[in-house]
């Protein structure tokens, strides 16, 4: 919800793995009762859920019974979508083992999934950005959105322009999808119906604003942006844009009614704070930030937010990483991914724990 798990890495300055790292059993006892630190006081039962390898993005199904996040794992040489129950158990890729997929998400009713892919454009992962123009996101023009039954079957494509159409996520009643498109020449979010039809374009400021979600009542939109001013950043962004790339080194959170109007920007931390997603009430925003963090992209924690802009809150404190928040519909659990209680360097996993208000 969402960068790629490309992303995650990139901001956290490290290399992806490939092969991932070997994978025990997912629903293992291998992870003490509480991995919650001593300042989490919004946290108990931290409970780890995947063991190895890069996970990431993991988002629960509408009656919390049940995760997709996508993968780098076994053989994998990039990331592929997977399903689990909310106990790490019955792990299983959906997608196609083609390409590279990301941004996964249940419709409400959980009788389909979706998520983008790349394997129409090519069934081979696609190459990795250049990481010596720095820290770069790379947007792949192959990325389109697919709907499939809850097994992987059924595949429907939900989008064919040119360009990237990624970081898909659904209304809560299921009627329409926010994502991140660049069919008109930048990066901008757009609605569209469950059926991919009736396209609406709803930010046209130049920049990057991806990430979108819907509140609970599914009147506004979170998301995160990056509006370049003056000549050296406006051209910086078009040149690395016109390599598909862009540098996701500051970005804000910001809301919008869910028809686009009454934009409003959250946070101005000066730092890399992306993956948004709304409190079960609908008054508090959850994201991920490298606030504070010197050398490097540095530390990124979970912070929580009013909607009016007052009362951040940091939420994790844990070396490394910490992000892709998502509250279960009931807002009595929390997940997201960690680099907590690793057992290999950069090893990032999926975590859910009970939310304490």
């Amino acid at each position: 919800m969402k960068p790629t798990l490309l992303l995650l890495l990139t901001l956290a300055g490290l290399a992806l793995p490939c092969p991932a790292a070997p994978q025990n059993s997912d629903a293992s006892n291998e992870a003490a009762p509480n991995l919650a630190t001593p300042q989490e006081r919004h946290l108990r039962n931290v409970r780890q859920l995947t063991f190895g390898g890069q996970n990431a993005e993991a988002y629960f199904s509408a009656d919390g019974q049940k995760l997709i996040f996508q993968s780098t794992r076994d053989n994998l040489q990039c990331d592929q979508m997977f399903t689990m129950n909310v106990d790490g158990s019955n792990v299983h890729m959906v997608s196609n083992g083609k390409g590279k997929t990301t941004c996964g998400y249940f419709y409400p009713d959980g009788k389909t999934i979706l998520y983008s892919s790349t394997y129409l454009a090519d069934a081979q992962c696609p190459p990795r950005p250049d990481y010596s123009k720095g820290y770069t996101w790379a947007v792949y023009p192959g990325f389109d959105i697919f709907a499939a039954n809850p097994d992987g079957s059924g595949v429907m494509q939900l989008t064919d322009t040119p360009g990237y159409d990624a970081e898909a996520t659904l209304s809560p009643n299921g009627k329409h999808i926010v994502f991140t498109s660049m069919r008109n020449g930048d990066l901008d979010i757009y609605t569209m119906d469950s059926d991919g039809r009736h396209v609406k374009q709803l930010t046209h400021e130049l920049g990057y604003d991806g990430g979108p979600v819907f509140s609970p009542d599914g009147k506004w939109i979170v998301y995160r942006a990056y509006h370049p001013s003056g000549e050296k950043e406006i051209t910086e962004y078009k040149d690395l844009l016109a390599q598909n790339l862009i540098r996701p080194t500051s970005l804000e959170i910001w809301i919008m009614k869910a028809n686009g109007r009454h934009k409003r920007q959250i946070t101005h931390l000066g730092a890399a704070s992306f993956a948004p997603a709304f409190s079960h009430s609908g008054k508090r925003i959850i994201f991920s930030s490298n606030l504070g963090s010197t050398g490097g992209m540095g530390n990124f924690e979970l912070y929580a937010i009013n909607v009016n802009g007052k009362g951040l809150e940091q939420i994790t404190y844990s070396p490394g990483f910490d992000g892709f928040p998502m509250f279960s519909a009931d807002g009595k659990k929390l997940v997201w991914a960690s680099n907590r209680n690793g057992k290999a360097p950069h090893e990032t996993n999926i975590f859910v724990a009970d939310w304490v208000p």
